[in-house]
Formats: structure tokens, C-alpha cells, sequence
């Protein structure tokens, strides 16, 4: 065999068992249950700011003693002290999608988007609660929160870290 070809065998070796690998571990976290709602204990964590926009991070935590996967957007509406709703629903945020594992009593994140109201002139009534609906879930979860809507009101996908 000649050294060209020698080479070319090792690189397509070498991308072969690396797709492999890398399929095991997409195909271990498809195999782990979704998390269902009462598994899951929902907070909002530190409020950061940025570039006119506020960004409250949602806690999912896995209360269960198995390890479950959650994908896409939690659903996330704020409501006033009635538990009526406030205006819309958060929109989707425009990021990649994808699966995480939250072992037991580890945590997973889903930011959700507003803007300072100091830059926009439109504004909600100030929330008591969040209604979230974790992804893959319909039983949805309160959680205590005062959160202002201003301009925009978007949730980002879980993912691993706030």
C-alpha cells in the first residue's frame, strides 16, 4: 500500500471510530427518559444585564434519582398575583437546539429575554409568578418571580449552563 493510501486509510479509521464514539454519546443521552415536570424544581436564578437587555435564568433541577434529558424551550408566560397572564408568552430565542442530561439533583438553564426599561417606552405590569412548562412537558410549574416585561420577551433553549 502506498504511503498516500496509507494515510488516507488511517484519516477515514480515524473518522469512523470518532463518528462512532460520538454517536454513542448522542444515542446514550436519546436513551435517557425525558424529564417529566414532577421530577424537576423550577427557580429563577441571578438576574444579569447586558446590552440593554435583562436575562433571568430559569433553574430546572432534577429531584428525581434518575438521570433525565431535556430538549428545546421550556414555555413561559408571566402573571400577575390572580395567576392571570400578562400579555403573550415568551417568543422562542434564535439559538441551537440541543438535548441535555440533567443527572440527579443537577440543574439545567433556559434564560429568558427582556429588555431594560429605561431603553423602551412599552411595558407590562410587573409579574408575581412565571408559568414555565418544562420542554417535552404540559403540566406547568409557578414560580415566584417579579419579572417586568419591556420590548421584547424571549426564552432561550435549555442548555447545561446559565
Amino acid at each position: 500500500m502506498s504511503p498516500v493510501r496509507r494515510r488516507a486509510a488511517v484519516v477515514v479509521a480515524a473518522l469512523l471510530a470518532a463518528t462512532a464514539s460520538g454517536t454513542g454519546a448522542v444515542q446514550a443521552q436519546a436513551a435517557a427518559p425525558t424529564c417529566r415536570t414532577a421530577d424537576l424544581s423550577l427557580s429563577v436564578g441571578q438576574v444579569t444585564g447586558g446590552a440593554g437587555s435583562f436575562f433571568h435564568p430559569i433553574r430546572f433541577t432534577n429531584t428525581s434519582a434518575r438521570s433525565c434529558a431535556l430538549r428545546g424551550y421550556p414555555g413561559v408566560s408571566v402573571l400577575d398575583s390572580q395567576h392571570r397572564q400578562i400579555g403573550a408568552a415568551a417568543s422562542a430565542g434564535p439559538h441551537a437546539v440541543t438535548t441535555v442530561l440533567v443527572h440527579p439533583a443537577g440543574s439545567v438553564y433556559a434564560a429568558v429575554r427582556t429588555n431594560d426599561p429605561s431603553i423602551v417606552d412599552r411595558c407590562r405590569a410587573t409579574s408575581t409568578y412565571l408559568r414555565v412548562y418544562p420542554p417535552g412537558n404540559r403540566e406547568a410549574v409557578l414560580v415566584p418571580h417579579r419579572l417586568r416585561v419591556c420590548g421584547a420577551f424571549q426564552v432561550n433553549p435549555v442548555q447545561s449552563t446559565p
